[in-house]
């Protein structure tokens, strides 16, 4: 709904010297109702920022226990329209939070546009990452999603050059993302050394935050990127803990917001 949202978590952390734990988990895994209890969870649990991945049958960026939480939100009938229901219900309980989708551009394409970026603003989400869109091919994407206060929240690599950080910045809001290793999410591990020079380079280009996420496994890993960084994202250790929840029948929001207040505090106390 507002970039403003974003910006303002953003000032709020920096005042007080800390990073921003960015919380990722996939709507519908295990199933919406299930979802939407961790998610309305998180932000108690200490996260400042969500990112709500909305499923897709290919991918691509995405290691093993992400690509089966979208199979398990697929089988279990999770379509675009629930995903902007638990948006919608998230955000009559919080107000301040924000929220990001995150996702793949099959689903916004078959969705149009203008339709997609509207129907995400009025549901009450703050931007969206789509990690199979060139900034070269995004104008149109771009155009709709300020039309409706929304920010596109783009992708930065280890591999990503300075001729290409400068077009990849150049519509780039809210903040940056940064790609701590090369491959696909939860299977290596980030290094705050080797992301450290990386992130102050996209800083200086974009004049945004810059969080940094993909291999961020443990509170220290969590810590030690808070360090260099804006913020730390975890997502697969997130998911995979809503994955281990499913044969025992347990409550699938509890161990989950455990481990997120379990990283959350290890973010905001690393500068201290």
């Amino acid at each position: 709904m507002s970039i403003s949202r974003i910006d303002a978590r953003f000032a709020k952390l920096k005042a007080e010297n800390k990073a921003a734990f960015v919380a990722y988990i996939m709507a519908g895994d295990p199933d919406v109702e299930a979802s939407f209890e961790v998610l309305k969870g998180l932000p108690a649990a200490g996260a400042d920022i969500i990112e709500l991945g909305f499923p897709f049958s290919d991918p691509m960026a995405e290691g093993p226990t992400i690509q089966l939480a979208a199979e398990r939100s697929l089988k279990s009938g999770t379509k675009m329209a629930h995903v902007f229901e638990l948006v919608t219900r998230f955000r009559e309980l919080d107000k301040e939070t924000p929220l990001i989708l995150m996702g793949y551009m099959n689903p916004v394409e078959n969705m149009g546009y203008d339709g997609f970026a509207k129907t995400a603003s009025e549901a009450g989400a703050d931007g969206l990452i789509v990690v199979d869109c060139p900034p070269e091919e995004a104008d149109g994407l771009t155009d709709a999603l300020d039309a409706n206060d929304m920010a596109l929240i783009r992708l930065a690599t280890p591999t990503t050059d300075d001729n290409r950080l400068k077009t990849l910045v150049k519509r780039t809001k809210g903040f940056v993302y940064y790609v701590s290793v090369a491959g696909v999410t939860g299977v290596k591990s980030a290094n705050a050394d080797s992301v450290k020079d990386a992130v102050a380079r996209v800083q200086k280009a974009s004049g945004l935050p810059v969080v940094v996420g993909f291999g961020i496994k443990t509170p220290e890993a969590a810590a030690a990127i808070a360090r260099v960084a804006d913020g730390s994202v975890v997502g697969s250790v997130l998911v995979e803990e809503i994955k281990n929840s499913l044969p025992e029948k347990a409550p699938v929001n509890t161990k989950v917001l455990e481990t997120a207040a379990i990283l959350a505090q290890a973010v905001h106390s690393a500068r201290l």
